[in-house]
């Protein structure tokens, strides 16, 4: 006997659900409604649909991934009810849902897409790894904020017509100095007391995140981020944010799958004999995509295939293996951007292509697939 299908699309929000269930057998709404923002309702309504059909109909719901993140998910698991997250960017659509947009339409869109498949669902993390990524994007942004305060102390500086002459900002003796520094007026002499005594406070904490961040990397399961700092460019924190954000490498079939996730590939609209590809998608992970292309800045520099110390103490104790591919990759990657780079292409556009590259072989340290090349 066929099992019949439910599929209750959910378009939420932080104060209501709005729910649409839908029979794929028939291609009929069966029920729709709006509720307050409580699992608990999503199945009473899913109870009161259930008394309508027998008793081996399935119901399955499903949302868009967003501001919930997997909280919903987890709440209706623990009710018993089946659930899935639905990438945005993976849901089909058609032209009325662009044109005519609100929480009920949306809903029948999640319904449809559910029930026809026409998706892709969100990896769902363990907590552990998400609770490390939160930490991680938090202290990311108190990088930004540290960052913007260094801009206010030197457009004030600017402002007054001052300047510093030494030789590096925000070394020790530039610190000092802007501790020191006279105005003509005492009111901004306080301005700049203010901001320095954010700066101090900022980059305290910047450090002592740091340190428990080091504390997380210990950690035996996330042993294999280690073999990820076997790339030049690739810190501790860098390994441990691709780590924490992607969870399941083997989720991927293979390489490129992985870099075009990350949103690194190229569009393209091509029609007949033309091909156009244009700029990287950027859809995926824009927090692993962002770390990768910051790791590649700091691998193509300095001389094609030469180790520093610094690379030869992140690999002792690694396998042979692991460090023979990383190796290769860097070697490949350095001459794949000065090749590019002298070819005229923009400097944003060969990092970028490193960075994609870079994806492919972090995917295969993750995965032992150590015989991969190229994209």
């Amino acid at each position: 006997m066929n099992q019949s299908i439910v599929s209750i699309g959910m378009d939420v929000h932080k104060k209501t659900y709005s729910l649409c269930a839908f029979d794929a057998e028939t291609g009929e709404i069966i029920a729709e409604t709006k509720i307050i923002a409580e699992p608990k309702l999503v199945k009473k309504f899913i109870d009161n649909l259930a008394t309508k059909y027998d008793d081996q109909t399935i119901f399955k719901t499903g949302y868009e991934a967003g501001c919930l993140g997997y909280s919903l998910y987890h709440d209706l698991t623990k009710l018993g009810i089946e659930c899935t997250i639905m990438a945005p960017s993976t849901i089909a659509k058609t032209t009325k849902n662009k044109t005519n947009k609100n929480d009920a339409t949306d809903a029948r869109m999640l319904a449809r897409s559910l029930a026809y498949r026409t998706y892709k669902a969100v990896y769902i993390p363990s907590d552990e790894d998400v609770a490390i990524r939160e930490f991680i994007r938090m202290r990311k942004d108190f990088k930004l904020a540290f960052k913007k305060v260094k801009q206010q102390i030197k457009a004030l500086i600017l402002s007054q017509g001052l300047s510093y002459n030494g030789n590096a900002n925000w070394s020790i003796p530039y610190v000092q100095w802007l501790r020191t520094v006279e105005f003509n007026q005492p009111v901004l002499r306080e301005i700049l007391d203010e901001y320095m005594q954010e700066y101090s406070h900022l980059d305290d904490k910047l450090e002592r995140l740091k340190e428990r961040i080091d504390e997380f990397a210990d950690e035996e399961r996330l042993e294999l981020h280690k073999d990820l700092k076997c790339f030049k460019g690739v810190d501790t924190l860098s390994a441990l944010t691709i780590q924490v954000e992607i969870s399941d490498f083997n989720r991927f079939p293979n390489a490129a799958s992985f870099a075009a996730y990350l949103g690194l590939t190229p569009m393209e609209h091509s029609s007949g004999e033309k091909i156009n590809r244009g700029r990287i998608s950027k859809q995926g992970n824009s927090v692993v995509r962002t770390t990768l292309i910051e790791c590649a800045q700091a691998l193509v520099k300095g001389a094609i295939g030469q180790k520093t110390k610094r690379i030869k103490a992140r690999q002792k104790g690694r396998n042979s293996s692991v460090i023979d591919y990383a190796d290769r990759g860097i070697e490949r990657l350095q001459r794949k951007f000065h090749k590019m780079y002298k070819r005229g292409k923009p400097y944003n556009t060969a990092i970028t292509a490193v960075a994609r590259e870079l994806a492919c072989f972090v995917w295969g340290i993750e995965t032992r697939h150590f015989e991969y090349r190229q994209v």
